[in-house]
Order: C-alpha cells, then sequence, then structure tokens
C-alpha cells in the first residue's frame, strides 16, 4: 500500500527542501546499504555495510547544521536508518524506526532523509533500525560545537570514535530468525569489538587491532558509542584515568574515573592523558552482565594505546583491571555520578510543573507456544516482554503514515499510564500468572507543550536484569533512581532537580526504577523501546504521539514526497 499523498503542502514542503539544499549549499550524503564480504575470526561471511565500511562512515556536522543523507538499499533485505539522539525538530519523517515512522525501504529502492540537528553537541551515531541489521550498519555521529565557539573544557588534542561493537560467525539474520522461531534466548555473539576487531587476543584480528598512537603530554577525547546487540560494557585503558565530559551529545560536570558503564545506544565522551610512561598499553572492555542465569559473551575486546618513542614495549600490553561481569555497584556506581554541566552557556531547563506522571512497569515476560510449534522458552513457551504488561507488536502499515492520514485499526491509544497490576515488582518468587501479558500495538498521546515525569520500573519476573530505554525525538533529564520498588511519596523527595544528566538512553538499573522529565514540544511519532535487541523484539517498546500545537512552527511538518511505500 502506498500512503503517499500528491496534496500541495507536501509538494510545496519538497520544492522547499530542494531550494535549502540548492541555494544554502547543505551538506549532502550519500549511504549505500550492500553486502560486503568481511573476515573475522578466522571466518568470512557477507555483512550488511553502507559505503562497504564496518563500521562505517563517520558523519561530521556543526552544532545546528541540517543535512541530506540519500540511502540506497542494495542489499536483499529492507533496510531503515534511524540517527539516534538526534531530535529531528518537527521532523519525524526522517527518524528511522521501521514501522514507527516509516516504512522499509526495500531491495532496489532509495529515501532521502533530512538530518536536523539543534541543541545537540558532542558525539551520537546512526545505525539501521530494521530487524538486527544494525549489528554491521552502524557509524558515528561528531557534532562540534558552532564556528566561533569552543568546548567547556581545553580542546584535545585529537578526537577518536571508538565504537564498542559485537560480532557473530553466523549471520545476524540467522540469529535473529532462530530467535523468533525457537522462543528461546538467541545464541551469545563470539566476540566483542573496538572500532571493528576483536582485538589482539584473537590470532585473525592481532594484525588489524586498532591502535591509538599518542605522544606523551598530549590530551585526546575518546567519543565512546556502544552499538553493542545485546549488553552493557565496561571499559578502561590500563594505568590510565579518564574525565567524563559528556553524554549523549550533552555537557557533564568533568567525572574522573578508572572504569566507564556504558548502556547499548549509549556515547560517552571521555579525556585521556596521555601522562604515562611510554609502553603499550590495553584499552579493554566486556560485558557487565547481571541477570541470574542468563548466557553471554564472556570476551574481552582490546585495542593498544601506543605512545611515541624508542622503547621496547611490554609484551603482551598491560591490561586494565575491569569490574567482574555482574558488578552491579561498579555500574550503578558510574551512572548515577553523572551530571549535567549546568553553567551559564549550558544551562539545564528541568521541568518543574509537571503535566503527565506515568510508571512504566518493564518486564521480561513469556507467551504461550502457538499451536503447531515447538518453543524452547520457559515452560515451553516463548519469551516476550512488556510496558506496563503490553508486549508490542508492530503493525504493518507505519504509525506515523497512519496517525497522519488517519488510517484505523493501525494503533491503539489504551497503553496504561500506571501498571494494570500492583505487586513486589522486584521481590523473589512472583506468581507465574504474571508472566503473561497481553500483546498489543498501544500508544500514549500527549498534547503539545505538556510535561512528562515517567517512571521505568524494573521487575524480577523471569530476570531481573538493566533495561536500556531509548527514547527518540527528545533528549531527558534523568531525575531520579534507586533499587527496589519505587516510592512515590518518599523518592521524589530525593530528586536533583539542579543538574541532572540529559540523556537520551538511560540503564534502569537492575531490579530499580528510574525517572525522567521531558517537555513534549516537538510534534510527532516517537518510539520508546530497550536498546537491548532481544528485549525490543519482544515488545518492550511503545510510542509517545505528540500532537500539534497552534501555530505552524509548533506543528509537524508534512511528509516528502518519496516516503518508501508499505
Amino acid at each position: 500500500m502506498d500512503l503517499r499523498a500528491c496534496n500541495y503542502e507536501s509538494l510545496l514542503f519538497f520544492c522547499f527542501s530542494l531550494l535549502i539544499v540548492h541555494c544554502h549549499g547543505l551538506a549532502r550524503y550519500t549511504f549505500v546499504v550492500e553486502e560486503t564480504p568481511y573476515t573475522r575470526l578466522c571466518s568470512t561471511k557477507n555483512i550488511l555495510t553502507v559505503n562497504g565500511q564496518f563500521p562505517g562512515p563517520t558523519l561530521s556536522v556543526q552544532k545546528g547544521e541540517t543535512i541530506i543523507v540519500d540511502v540506497y538499499n542494495k542489499a536483499d533485505y529492507n533496510i531503515t536508518i534511524h540517527w539516534h539522539g538526534v531530535n529531528q525538530p518537527r521532523n519525524p519523517w526522517s527518524d528511522g524506526p521501521e514501522f514507527i515512522t516509516q516504512c522499509p525501504i526495500r531491495p532496489g529502492g532509495k529515501f532521502t532523509q533530512k538530518v536536523i540537528f539543534t541543541t545537540e553537541e558532542g558525539t551520537l551515531w546512526w545505525h539501521a533500525h530494521s530487524d538486527w541489521s544494525r549489528a554491521t550498519v552502524h557509524g558515528a555521529i561528531v557534532i562540534r560545537p558552532k564556528e566561533g565557539s569552543s568546548y567547556p573544557f581545553p580542546k584535545p588534542d585529537e578526537e577518536v570514535p571508538i565504537i564498542l561493537g559485537e560480532w557473530w560467525k553466523a549471520p545476524i539474520m540467522e540469529v535473529y530468525h532462530q530467535m523468533l522461531q525457537t522462543g528461546a534466548d538467541p545464541n551469545i555473539s563470539d566476540a566483542y569489538l573496538i572500532n571493528g576487531q576483536p582485538g589482539d587476543c584473537y590470532a585473525c584480528s592481532k594484525q588489524d587491532t586498532f591502535k591509538l598512537k599518542v605522544v606523551k603530554g598530549k590530551t585526546y577525547m575518546l567519543r565512546l558509542i556502544n552499538v553493542v546487540m545485546q549488553e552493557l560494557m565496561f571499559f578502561s585503558v590500563a594505568n590510565h584515568s579518564l574525565t567524563v565530559v559528556g553524554s549523549d551529545a550533552s555537557y557533564t560536570k568533568p567525572l574522573t574515573t578508572d572504569v566507564i558503564t556504558i548502556s547499548p545506544g549509549q556515547t560517552i565522551d571521555v579525556l585521556l592523558k596521555a601522562d604515562q610512561e611510554p609502553n603499550h598499553y590495553y584499552m579493554a572492555s566486556h560485558v557487565y552482565a547481571s541477570g541470574a542465569g542468563v548466557l553471554y559473551d564472556n570476551t574481552t575486546t582490546t585495542a593498544i594505546v601506543e605512545y611515541d618513542g624508542d622503547y621496547t614495549p611490554s609484551s603482551p600490553p598491560l591490561m586494565p583491571s575491569l569490574p567482574y561481569y555482574n558488578d552491579t555497584a561498579a555500574s550503578y556506581g558510574f551512572t548515577s555520578s553523572l551530571r549535567s554541566l549546568a553553567s551559564k552557556e549550558y544551562p539545564v531547563d528541568v521541568p518543574m510543573e509537571i503535566t503527565n506522571k506515568f510508571v512504566y512497569v518493564i518486564s521480561i515476560n513469556s507467551l504461550p507456544c502457538p499451536a503447531n510449534e515447538t518453543c524452547q522458552g520457559p515452560s515451553g513457551g516463548k519469551l516476550a516482554a512488556s510496558v506496563n504488561n503490553v508486549s508490542f507488536v508492530s503493525p504493518s502499515i507505519d504509525i506515523l503514515q497512519a496517525y497522519y492520514y488517519q488510517i484505523n485499526g493501525v494503533f491503539g491509544n489504551k497503553l496504561p499510564s500506571f501498571p494494570p497490576y500492583i505487586f513486589n515488582f522486584t521481590g523473589d518468587n512472583l506468581p507465574t500468572y504474571l508472566n503473561t501479558p497481553k500483546v498489543g500495538t498501544e500508544v500514549k498521546v500527549l498534547k503539545f507543550n505538556s510535561t512528562v515525569e515517567l517512571v521505568f520500573q524494573g521487575t524480577n519476573l523471569l530476570a531481573g536484569t538493566e533495561h536500556p530505554m531509548h527514547l527518540h525525538g527528545y533528549s531527558f533529564y534523568v531525575v531520579g533512581s534507586g533499587f527496589g520498588n519505587y516510592n512515590p511519596k518518599k523518592d521524589p523527595l530525593n530528586y536533583n532537580l539542579v543538574d541532572p544528566p540529559l540523556q537520551n538512553t538511560i540503564a534502569v538499573p537492575k531490579n530499580g526504577w528510574t525517572a525522567i522529565r521531558f517537555r513534549a514540544d516537538n510534534p510527532g511519532v516517537w518510539f520508546m523501546h530497550c536498546h537491548i535487541e532481544r528485549h525490543l523484539s519482544w515488545g518492550m517498546d511503545t510510542v509517545f504521539i505528540v500532537r500539534n500545537g497552534k501555530s505552524r512552527s509548533s506543528q509537524m511538518l508534512p511528509p516528502p514526497l518519496d516516503m518508501p511505500p508499505c
């Protein structure tokens, strides 16, 4: 079905967009999605790439810039591209999640996306948002200060993206489809990666291990991006401290630490001072996995910080001490220590008067095995996940076009504002009847410019674990978090409303809760989901629809003419 309408408003917008490109010289990029042969861990397979690169090309823009990206799909799979953390004011049409804001770009198709940067400054990333193709279709976005401006800290001598990834010997779509067919956990990966390489602990990667060459006395900004599919990660550099200065394209108060915890989807900017004796030092990363009985990849990925000079390096390089894989105190201690810079140049604007208060219980669940199928999930069923006991099902027509063209029957607006069942969410030995959620495509509708306080409450159903929740179209203030069950009378008394971090992805702690606030001033259809890929596939996702305001400048832009057809 092709939902595009050749109305005057759409045509005017399309022509205006072309006029901007022609007259004002917007930077234009070409993304060609195609299959490329790659060798990792002594095996060769075809993977999806952009422009033949893995990781994909880095986009470098200035704060407030708008760019055009022509996406060509020359692969055999459907594809979409999402600009993770870019708020895209009034322009959900280019946001990218499959069947949420667009139907996928079919093989042989093309879609021109307009990417609008506004207040973001620092590091973000782009990735595929269809099935599990983001495992190899991803890349960094570097957002520099506006011309004439600088960083709120001494400018580093060099800036380097450090992309933490994940690798399977089997084709990723086989892993994905096997998970769906069996209803069980997916096969774990074979290695983690730093900038596309597992590191020289693997014979087939040794010669290609990423090396950061440094000069003693200089400072390097590492733009960390966690593109790992299934896990939070610990990261450290042997014998070096790291100073956090930003997260999710927003500056933070400097935080010096030996170990970083970074969630899937999150970015963290850190300063590395080359202040040690010339030598070779490993930067290393391994999983933080707290779910009891949940299998995980226990490998460690490495890259090398290599000092300039004439010396005999240690062999092997010095290795940092990373926390144990289930060290919840280390993970939560880091995440809860981030603070916004909250300076005159970079103020905070936390909503103080709240229009909408929601509590979303996020759970791992199970569903009965369909008739005539054999399932390998808990009790012979299929693993699922939910938000307020609704396991989200993607429609066959994207929600944005259904909303814009008023097509009935695609989605409902009955997502509960509060958990439909009240129980000891983080307790042990919970009743099994709580494991089965409802199934549906339910969203939440917000009035323009209303304010939202949303509490994510984790549970111990089936497996208590972290959930890195990501909201499209917005950054939000993380005003509070803790372990156990959220107490609406006591816990808000301890909210940080002075300098909470401004993020687009936040890890809700294992068997705990996190409170966020934002103002709904970006009209459109915006996806919200767990960024652990299996949890998203199981249904831990939903949508906010933000209605138009009264003025033209507070209304959603009309669709471009080349929206991919459904």
